[in-house]
């Protein structure tokens, strides 16, 4: 019996259009053929696909795979050549046919000229002889900006549906088994989209609290109610992404008439607006916070977030506020990494115990106060290659089983513990505090440079939560930028009555 063959691929960057500095093109990692292929089973939404895969006697083409750190604008020379070597890959193995496309992707890629990345990527697809018709099936983050293109040019798109990603290689594995069901003579399945003028911070789209928490449980109630609705997804959209399409998006996919899945669409819309509010929330005064929080003297560990230099938002994770903010308040027993591989650098035939006077992160960002000058005492140096904790973590969305943050040095200055790290590292599992020898839980506060996503990895071993405002790039509050493509009037940039 012949096997379905399914060309499986996909590009996985979150673009941050307002940043200064592009993305490096040497920050992509690109994955063809038996590299792709070892995938097959780790943590990462391509592992799961893959694994589902084998498990149902798919004939894998193995395609291109590209990611890179959510950050600037990515260069065309870098997207134009992942089209190529797809193309390339697609042109080979097509001689027996293509029955099917599975993408992984994030869905908030934007490159020089094309702010619609994934549609444009569809576009291709479908223009190559012999994929007019075949089935598109795939993965988007929660946090995809959706197009009528890439609704248009494809058949099923399934989206995570918790933030943190702890179910990013469950909705990868998902909509392969709705594949599989097509494949083996089941319904073409027609999709829905519905832009809603609402832009949320990232910090308004956990998961865990409204307003998504409410819209997903009713997205969850419809699927329910409705067989013929296969899935329904929120996807509230990457709010640092200046697109015509950044935003909430929501979609319905199923075999119902048309009439009933905009009625869906027409029910979420309407809650959503009602939930708008709830989606923005005001991050706290440092200094006020942090002076409350000493007086309060509380017990156990305290996790405080700065979403502004949120790297899982591509801010550049070296910035300086919090850090400063605990030296100014005398702050013992506190903890923050800071990206710095120059720092770094400078450690080097530096002994443990010894001191080493370092000019300290400040330098990705216009907005921060610059590299903070200290004298360090050096605790030790360590490779930056760790096992994920948490193989469902957010970080496991994007790495699979390891991440490597690069050569890494732990210095110590007035009390604050620093780890000092040669490559942006998302604050999402706590492996990397215990691969340099840390315990996370033995100090009394720890900074993270994340938005929602952190939530996971610190919860369990956190008594308290705090998320302040510090100079950066990724603020809460998107008034601070300057929109020039975004759709308007959007929520909250505008004045939109949300009760009408």
């Amino acid at each position: 019996m012949r096997k379905n063959r399914v060309l499986i691929a996909g590009l996985f960057h979150e673009t941050h259009t307002f940043l200064s500095e592009p993305t490096p093109a040497e920050e992509f990692r690109f994955l063809a053929g038996e590299e792709l292929l070892a995938a097959r089973g780790d943590a990462s939404p391509l592992g799961g696909v893959l694994e589902f895969a084998e498990r149902q006697g798919w004939q894998v083409l193995p395609g291109v795979w590209g990611m890179a750190l959510p950050g600037g604008m990515v260069a065309d020379q870098v997207w134009e050549s992942f089209w190529l070597a797809l193309r390339e890959c697609i042109a080979t193995q097509s001689t027996e046919g293509i029955d099917a496309i599975y993408l992984v992707l994030h869905g908030a890629m934007v490159c020089e000229s094309h702010t619609d990345v994934e549609g444009d990527l569809l576009g291709r697809l479908r223009a190559m002889a012999g994929l007019e018709q075949v089935p598109i099936y795939g993965v988007l983050d929660l946090h995809a900006n959706v197009s009528p293109a890439m609704i248009l040019r494809s058949d099923c798109f399934v989206a995570y549906r918790e933030n943190p990603h702890s179910d990013a290689r469950e909705a990868a594995v998902r909509s392969a088994a709705m594949l599989n069901d097509r494949l083996r003579g089941g319904p073409r399945l027609t999709q829905r989209l519905r832009q809603v003028r609402i832009v949320w911070p990232p910090t308004g789209t956990g998961s865990a609290s409204d307003p998504m928490l409410s819209l997903l449980r009713r997205a969850r109630e419809l699927e329910a109610e409705h067989p013929s609705i296969a899935c329904v997804n929120i996807l509230p959209g990457f709010a640092f992404a200046d697109t015509p399409d950044t935003g909430l998006a929501l979609t319905v996919v199923g075999t119902a008439a048309a009439t009933d899945l905009e009625q869906v669409l027409d029910e979420l819309e309407n809650l959503a607006w009602r939930l708008a509010p709830l989606g923005v929330p005001r991050d706290l005064p440092l200094d006020e916070t942090l002076r409350d929080w000493q007086s309060a003297q509380p017990e156990g560990l305290t996790v405080v977030a700065e979403p502004s230099d949120n790297i899982g938002g591509g801010a550049p994770g070296d910035g300086t506020g919090l850090l400063r903010g605990l030296l100014r308040h005398g702050i013992q027993g506190a903890a923050v990494c800071l990206y710095d591989p120059v720092a770094v650098e400078r450690t080097a035939g530096v002994a443990p115990g010894e001191q080493i006077e370092l000019s300290l992160g400040g330098r990705g960002s216009r907005l921060d106060a610059g590299p903070l000058e200290v004298t360090c005492e050096l605790v030790d140096r360590r490779d930056g290659l760790f096992e994920l904790q948490d193989k469902q973590s957010h970080l496991a969305s994007v790495s699979g089983d390891r991440f490597d943050m690069g050569q890494c040095a732990i210095v110590r200055h007035r009390g604050v513990t620093i780890l000092l790290t040669s490559q942006r590292t998302p604050p999402m599992d706590l492996g990397q505090w215990i691969h340099v020898g840390l315990r996370p839980e033995s100090f009394r506060l720890i900074g993270v440079k994340a938005a929602v996503a952190h939530r996971r990895a610190y919860d369990p071993i956190a008594a308290h939560h705090l998320t302040v405002a510090t100079p950066g790039p990724c603020s809460s509050d998107l008034t601070q930028f300057p929109y020039q493509h975004l759709r308007r009037p959007s929520f909250p940039l505008d004045p939109i009555s949300t009760t009408d």
